[in-house]
């Protein structure tokens, strides 16, 4: 069975007298630690494709199955506790509380789990010693670089041991350097965790640290396979 199973996606958006199509009829398959990048030009349908398979969002119309489940008919209590079980999110912005340190940002997951106090902390310090931030726990946002940040969102995607990583445009705020950094940590992720990662970008030289693309254009897919054929 594969991981991620979504059948005929459409998703119309109510604007006015002529409603938004941002999908239509998308067909997809993901199978278990697969690593893929989401590309396509502004509109294209990728941003909707990623909150859908997010949780974040469900879609007018088609099947979208998550390990076997099919989540477009659940509710929003239970499509956030799918979110929290199954899958890890970073973002460009990275997301962290400004004024709440490291350790504590990777707890935050944990703490609708009603995991105990002393297990949310040995595990939020493990996943950090996971992205090499080992020492600094106890550091906020703003002691900490642009990719030291993304390192905390990284492990707080991580810290619930879910199977999904997606990840939204992660080295958009990052120089070139930090960047192949990050990419570097989404790939070992990838190949010693068996995560599975999905990266939405516009950059090719980010896409090849992929194995797979899936672009879009127009609210449909127009090409599915390994970089090096793109």
């Amino acid at each position: 069975m594969a991981l991620i199973e979504v059948q005929d996606i459409t998703k119309i958006y109510p604007l006015g007298d002529i409603p938004l199509r941002a999908l239509s009829d998308v067909t997809a398959t993901v199978e278990r630690g697969e690593f893929i990048a989401i590309m396509g030009p502004s509109g294209s349908g990728k941003s909707t494709f990623m909150n859908i398979l997010g949780c974040l969002d469900k879609p007018t119309s088609g099947s979208y199955l998550l390990d076997g489940l099919d989540v477009a008919r659940l509710d929003r209590d239970e499509l956030a506790e799918i979110r929290n079980r199954k899958i890890g999110f970073v973002f460009q912005g990275f997301n962290l509380l400004r004024r709440t340190s490291a350790l504590e940002n990777v707890e935050l997951p944990m703490l609708y789990s009603s995991i105990p106090t002393k297990e949310r902390k040995e595990r939020a310090a493990a996943a950090l010693k996971i992205v090499g931030l080992e020492g600094r726990e106890n550091h906020y946002s703003n002691q900490l670089s642009g990719g030291q940040q993304q390192r905390v969102a990284i492990a707080r995607a991580i810290v619930n041991h879910g199977p999904i990583i997606l990840a939204d445009e992660p080295t958009g705020n990052l120089d070139t350097k930090t960047s192949a950094e990050i990419m570097d940590l989404f790939v070992e992720l990838n190949a010693t965790a068996s995560i599975t990662v999905i990266i939405v970008t516009h950059e090719s030289d980010i896409a090849t640290y992929t194995r797979r693309v899936i672009k879009f254009l127009d609210g449909k897919i127009v090409s599915d396979g390994p970089m090096e054929k793109l």
